[in-house]
């Protein structure tokens, strides 16, 4: 019989609560932001941070990036990108007479997609089956990616001049959509403070390895998550995909995240179960953005996440 390696708790909270330290010396911000961008982590998922331009957006992922000692390379999307420039190209080697592959900047542990919405959808789809597969098809052979592998991609409010809506399996691929929002007057005066000098992530360094990354990241799946829970969260998708303002629901593949989110963000939480109000605190992140409204909503100003909050508030929550 399968007997899962004993978890070593403070370790794993340890671990964590330094990764949480190292990231607020330099975003100043609601914790909850950065508790669920750890949750997406850990769970292997990917994270859209989508908020106007100076928010820190960019600097939540290096920090994150700078807080591990991992391969990190960055990609600042524009309408001229190609998807050999983020993939890689083969070229010819006059000395061996045949076709050399040029790694491109995909192949690493953290990929910080900076600013995705300004290339065209084409370039944007390039990340697809990195992102669900872990691997990516190039001249007929499959080459892995790096474990882990996390793509934290930026962009602003698609309403802005140049950009493009990334198209609906790209949105798919990301398991939470997350929002800075502008900081408190008392936050935004340490960001000052912060900045007067020098920005404080050139002091910042790495306070985990990969293994511990990994360590944290097997540690999620131990956490216990009932039927009833389970059966909760198709509750929630299933009121999407029967919603009268909504053209497309949300997939098995959003119950699956959320499920695997809220494990996580209930490690974080130093719980060893999940507990109906995680899940809550996660639906709206992870399953809104995944949700595509009729025109008849659309011409009502409403939108995917007043109708999640909606359902979240209408659907039956366990004892």
């Amino acid at each position: 019989m399968f007997r899962p390696a004993p978890i070593d708790h403070a370790e794993i909270m340890s671990a964590i609560i330094q990764l949480q330290e190292n990231i607020t010396q330099v975003i100043h911000s609601n914790n909850q932001c950065i508790n669920h961008l750890l949750a997406a982590f850990f769970s292997g998922g990917h994270v859209l941070l989508e908020d106007v331009p100076g928010t820190g957006k960019t600097t939540l992922a290096k920090s994150l990036a700078s807080s591990i000692a991992a391969d990190f390379k960055r990609i600042q999307f524009t309408p001229d990108l190609l998807p050999g420039d983020i993939l890689g190209v083969s070229i010819f080697d006059q000395h061996t007479q045949d076709f050399k592959f040029h790694k491109g900047p995909i192949f690493t542990h953290i990929l910080l997609a900076d600013e995705i919405n300004r290339a065209s959808p084409r370039t944007q789809s390039a990340l697809l089956e990195a992102m669900a597969e872990n691997q990516v098809s190039i001249d007929g052979n499959r080459r892995p990616m790096g474990d882990p592998f996390f793509v934290f991609a930026t962009q602003n409010p698609i309403d802005f001049h140049g950009t493009y809506p990334l198209p609906e399996a790209q949105m798919d691929r990301f398991a939470m959509r997350l929002e800075l929002g502008y900081v408190s007057a008392e936050n935004e005066l340490k960001i000052l403070n912060d900045q007067q000098h020098k920005p404080p992530l050139d002091d910042l360094s790495a306070c985990l390895n990969l293994e511990q990354i990994r360590y944290v990241r097997d540690a999620v799946q131990h956490i216990s998550i009932t039927d009833e829970l389970k059966r909760y969260i198709i509750k929630l998708i299933a009121a999407t995909r029967n919603h009268t303002s909504l053209q497309m629901g949300a997939s098995p593949r959003a119950s699956i995240t959320l499920m695997k989110c809220a494990q996580a963000l209930a490690l974080i939480e130093g719980r060893s179960f999940v507990t109906p109000d995680i899940i809550q605190a996660l639906a709206l992140p992870v399953i809104a953005h995944r949700l595509a409204l009729n025109s008849e909503a659309q011409f009502s100003g409403k939108n995917s996440g007043q109708i999640m909050q909606d359902i979240i508030s209408q659907t039956e929550v366990p004892a």
